[in-house]
């Protein structure tokens, strides 16, 4: 049994921080889903159910809140232009002090043992590793996060475990990329790089034209031995 809703984390004048929250009965990890650059959106709050179903408190929060339209917006055009022009001009610091808000709201529920995991896709997986960059977060796994090589400063202080998964076939996060950020977690044994040579962009999300099952399958087996390494759900009687 789960209950889930919509919450607010944070309030400017007549803007909202909201975010879904998705949670068990009983005590238990949590884990933030950031989102891809189109928003919040059903997908998101199914993935959130099922973790609640599991034992997490699950948390998807909107950080494009402070957007002229925080909304969700389409796969196609004139929706597609739209979500690419708010992510050009989304702010990533005030982005990282919204991470670090909602952790610590996840952290302050009574029925949370501490633990947080950040879990994010597209821009939300660049979000992901802001989170272990910024938020103090358990562990943090980003899928085909765009921009995380202009972080490189911030690899020193991710010191938690993280994971960063690409396909090699993304248009959207080209080569010199992803070997930038190769380059900068050389030596970072708490940073691992997967890479899906047959993959492209979405390749984790079963419903985008993107989705690649072998790579999704090899990377869930990845994800789900993180999540039981660092934020394990106790069953209780």
């Amino acid at each position: 049994m789960i209950t889930s809703g919509n919450i607010v984390l944070q309030r400017d004048g007549e803007r909202e921080f909201d975010a879904y929250l998705a949670q068990s009965a009983g005590a238990g990890p949590s884990i933030v889903i950031f989102t891809e650059m189109f928003g919040m959106a059903r997908h998101n709050f199914e993935m959130a159910d099922a973790y609640a179903r599991r034992g997490f408190h699950a948390l998807v929060p909107n950080l494009y809140w402070r957007s002229p339209y925080p909304g969700e917006l389409g796969y196609d055009e004139p929706d597609r232009s739209a979500a690419f022009a708010r992510l050009a001009a989304f702010d990533v610091d005030a982005g990282g002090r919204d991470i670090v808000t909602a952790v610590n709201w996840l952290r302050g529920q009574p029925s949370a043992n501490g633990k947080v995991f950040a879990l994010g896709f597209c821009a939300g997986g660049r979000m992901a590793f802001v989170a272990a960059a910024r938020a103090g977060v358990d562990a943090a796994v980003s899928f085909y996060g765009m921009g995380i090589a202009q972080h490189a400063d911030e690899f020193a202080t991710a010191r938690c475990p993280v994971h960063l998964h690409y396909g090699l076939k993304d248009p959207h996060i080209p080569q010199p990329e992803v070997d930038e950020v190769m380059r900068l977690a050389q030596g970072r044994s708490n940073i691992e790089i997967f890479l899906y040579a047959g993959a492209g962009h979405s390749f984790f999300n079963p419903i985008r034209p993107g989705y690649h099952a072998a790579s999704a399958k090899i990377a869930d087996e990845r994800l789900e031995g993180l999540l039981e390494r660092v934020c394990p759900v106790v069953a209780t009687a």
